[in-house]
């Protein structure tokens, strides 16, 4: 389970914190590292020694330079992050996260990924709306900001924690034989289809978008669609579009 969790650091601009944040991973069995646009180059002496003994998992990360192409292949993108939002998105505690995961990625194509934004301004709103869920760290509200590793540590901690759950249980969960949850690359490529076809039939105005696409968007992730129902859902918007183009 451990080996299909990965780690998503989005702009960062320190490299002691990619050394503490593959320290952290670690510690608690994870190895998979992303690393999108980094605002600093990810291995220094500085990262190693932050590392004390993991700088193995920075020399196999991914360097990337988007979300999407860090993430195209997983079936559950949790983002991280301590600030309100405008439009609120579903909020998990990183326990129920840990909780989660057994059936999460019970089905062995499965993969979480565990997005970190940038250590001074963490996840934009674009980025956040790019993951099914919102998880957030409950600390002390007077000094509630985290390092970016330490945060790592506290949802890496829970993941193992889930890991160790379900080694001690009997009877582990298995995924339904016909669950195939749409990757995140399915998914975007249904969001475009779907703005599209809005477009054709005059429901939607980028213009004046009123938050439509983002509310749309949160909804369908909030679904979790499996990728034979996000094929019915592609199969009405083209001939959506089809009758749409009849009509001029």
């Amino acid at each position: 389970m451990l080996e299909r969790i990965r780690i998503v650091l989005i702009g960062t601009s320190h490299p002691g914190n990619i050394g503490g944040t593959a320290r952290a991973m670690h510690n608690m069995g994870l190895s998979d590292l992303a690393l999108v646009a980094p605002r600093c180059e990810p291995l220094t002496a500085d990262t190693v020694s932050r590392a004390s003994g993991a700088d193995h998992i920075v020399h196999d990360a991914r360097t990337v330079d988007s979300l999407e192409q860090a993430v195209s292949e997983c079936t559950l993108v949790v983002g991280a992050s301590a600030r309100s939002r405008t439009l609120p998105w579903p909020m998990i505690t990183p326990r129920a996260l840990g909780d989660r995961l057994p059936t999460e990625l019970a089905a062995p194509a499965s993969r979480v990924a565990l997005v970190f934004g940038r250590e001074d301004s963490g996840l934009t709103n674009t980025e956040l709306q790019r993951c099914h869920a919102h998880v957030h760290i409950p600390t002390n509200p007077d000094f509630s900001s985290l390092n970016l590793a330490a945060a790592v540590q506290v949802l890496a901690y829970e993941c193992r924690q889930a890991w160790l759950g379900q080694q001690a249980t009997a009877d582990p969960v298995e995924a339904e034989p016909s669950l195939s949850l749409a990757t995140h690359e399915e998914l975007e490529h249904y969001f475009e289809h779907l703005e599209r076809a809005l477009v054709a039939i005059g429901f939607h105005d980028p213009a004046t978008p009123r938050q439509l696409m983002a509310r749309l968007r949160r909804f369908t992730l909030r679904a979790r669609p499996e990728r034979m129902e996000l094929n019915i859902l592609r199969g009405i918007l083209t001939a959506t579009e089809q009758q749409a183009e009849r009509r001029e």
